[in-house]
């Protein structure tokens, strides 16, 4: 089945390695970054949506019908934020966005980019932790036609991205290395973008996917 595909955070790392990865498929038809800038890639099957706030959909919400499938790879860090502005920024804002779409597509899967680490018991001493596993739980309990959490670790950019993470640029020679000895813990954002792709269309046996998991659904069956 042909993919139409609404992706967020482009402009970060994370989200233009899956959105680079999605527009190089050929069963992908279409992609919508949504986004509060443009992502600076311009192809035919892609579409972008500039949206100030993300607390404020209601006049765009047409633009958002019809898609099969939403990878939502909007995040900030945690570093320097107090625990308050970053529930704001990661529960509250994702929940608001996945809730609006589960309206308008409950028939969409929806993918959500989590992290290593994330608490799915919400008792974590990191604060993150314990955020993102709450963000995790309720979005599971959303009716759309499925839904799954992504915890990537140590991640590889693919050709042709501009929005790389400068401490990337300066640790990228681990990459190799955990793949040899830790492959639990490393895996190319190419490979994040396949799996992600592969469970919208064929889904998978559980709503948690760590680097393992997301490894063996990259390979060609």
């Amino acid at each position: 089945m042909a993919q139409r595909i609404i992706i967020t955070g482009a402009t970060g790392m994370v989200g233009e390695g899956v959105l680079l990865t999605c527009l190089a498929q050929p069963d992908v038809e279409a992609v919508l970054s949504v986004s509060r800038r443009p992502s600076g890639h311009s192809h035919p099957k892609l579409n972008e949506l500039l949206v100030p706030d993300f607390f404020d959909l209601t006049g765009v919400e047409d633009e958002l019908v019809g898609y099969t499938a939403c990878y939502f790879c909007a995040g900030v860090s945690a570093v320097g934020m107090g625990e308050a502005d970053y529930i704001r920024a990661t529960h509250d804002l994702t929940l608001h966005f996945a809730q609006t779409l589960a309206r308008l597509n409950p028939k969409m899967s929806f993918s959500y980019i989590s992290g290593a680490g994330t608490d799915s018991h919400e008792k974590s001493r990191q604060m993150w932790a314990r955020v993102k596993g709450r963000t995790e739980n309720e979005l599971l309990q959303l009716p759309f036609r499925a839904t799954y959490m992504f915890r990537p670790g140590f991640l590889k950019p693919v050709n042709g991205q501009k929005h790389i993470l400068p401490l990337y640029r300066w640790i990228g020679w681990l990459y190799p290395v955990l793949r040899r000895v830790a492959p639990g813990t490393a895996c190319s954002l190419g490979e994040l973008g396949l799996a992600m792709l592969h469970v919208s269309q064929l889904g998978y046996s559980k709503p948690v996917l760590d680097v393992k998991d997301i490894v063996r659904l990259a390979k060609p069956a």
